[in-house]
């Protein structure tokens, strides 16, 4: 049985404040009008009523990254010539994600299969990955966004977390499901759960409820490779899209970035960043081609990828958690289930009539 234990509200700031002591602590607070995570001050109280607008990727997996510092120096000898010194930068701090949500963390998931590879291991990934534990808050209320239920998860998943916290009354019940998250429930401030997992349990089915029966997405894959020549029906349901990637950014799966190099003189540093697949330059080739050149195009791509092309390299796992931060924050309401719905109809409505 796993271990639980009990959290007073009133002492939170302080159990977080305990494992800041030997951890950078990552927790949701509010800027500008989002929620997003940020290093939490002694005494912080974080906001845990609503989701995060911004998943914890990057914890594991920064919006900016130095990768490593070059530097020249030439041969006084021969200035035509130079040595080149590579340093890298593989270094990650112990760190704890206090607060994020089953969804937004299961989308580590979709990474690891990516970065984790047994070919190509990615070791600034590798080394991010294995000093951060998660403590996700499950959800005891769904927003009509929400369809993690569609893909094979729900609002206490524990895939991906060390510790599930749920609230209770007056405070949090704490339950560890990894070895490594135990040892976080070994602080004095943390009281017997005594008989509030029932109260938990209870509040989590209500969650579970709220989402309504889930929609079968097993054809997805299938139909929208079907649809891939289709024009007609990418342009369709991409006319109102914006191509701004606000979905690319907040999504907890998506894992593409581009490589820069910023340089001063005969030395510098190269640095991995994030980048947006609905952007026209993602795929702008130096000739001038793009592959991609329209909405259309990069729409059908995204989709594909987390519906299609994923699933059929990786056992069928969709690359979605269903956290719905795409459909929520998209400026003009593309709503990826309704693609991914109209796809799986409209290939099985060109079936029948062939």
């Amino acid at each position: 049985m796993a271990k639980e234990k009990y959290l007073k509200e009133e002492q939170l700031p302080a159990w977080l404040s305990e494992l800041g002591r030997t951890n950078r602590v990552l927790a949701p607070r509010e800027e500008g009008g989002s929620i997003v995570f940020r290093p939490c001050a002694d005494g912080e109280v974080p906001v845990l009523a609503t989701d995060s607008t911004a998943s914890p990727k990057a914890a594991i997996f920064p919006a900016s990254h130095e990768l490593f510092s070059f530097a020249q120096e030439k041969n006084p000898d021969d200035p035509e010539k130079a040595s080149l010194t590579l340093t890298p930068k593989i270094e990650a701090e112990p760190t704890v994600v206090f607060g994020a949500r089953p969804c937004g963390v299961r989308g580590f998931l979709i990474f690891d299969r990516v970065y984790q590879g047994e070919k190509f291991p990615d070791p600034y990934y590798k080394a991010a990955r294995e000093k951060t534990l998660f403590i996700t808050q499950t959800c005891t209320s769904t927003e009509n966004t929400c369809f993690c239920n569609w893909v094979g998860s729900g609002p206490d998943d524990p895939a991906g977390s060390d510790v599930l916290l749920t609230r209770v009354n007056g405070g949090f019940l704490l339950e560890a499901v990894s070895g490594r998250g135990e040892a976080l429930l070994e602080s004095p401030l943390l009281s017997d759960a005594g008989d509030r997992a029932k109260e938990a349990k209870a509040a989590r089915e209500e969650a579970r409820k709220s989402l309504g029966e889930a929609r079968d997405l097993s054809a997805a894959p299938k139909s929208l490779l079907a649809l891939f020549n289709d024009q007609g029906f990418w342009e369709d349901v991409s006319a109102k899209c914006l191509s701004c990637g606000a979905c690319t950014y907040l999504c907890p799966t998506c894992y593409c970035f581009s490589i820069t190099d910023e340089t001063k003189g005969l030395s510098g540093k190269r640095l991995r960043s994030w980048d947006n697949c609905m952007s026209f330059q993602f795929t702008l080739e130096a000739s001038g081609h793009n592959p991609r050149p329209t909405k259309a195009h990069r729409l059908k791509n995204r989709v594909g990828h987390k519906f299609s092309y994923y699933p059929t390299l990786h056992e069928g796992l969709l690359a979605c958690c269903g956290c719905g931060r795409c459909i929520k924050s998209c400026p003009v309401s593309v709503d990826i289930r309704e693609i991914v719905l109209r796809a799986i109809e409209h290939a099985k409505a060109q079936e029948v009539s062939e």
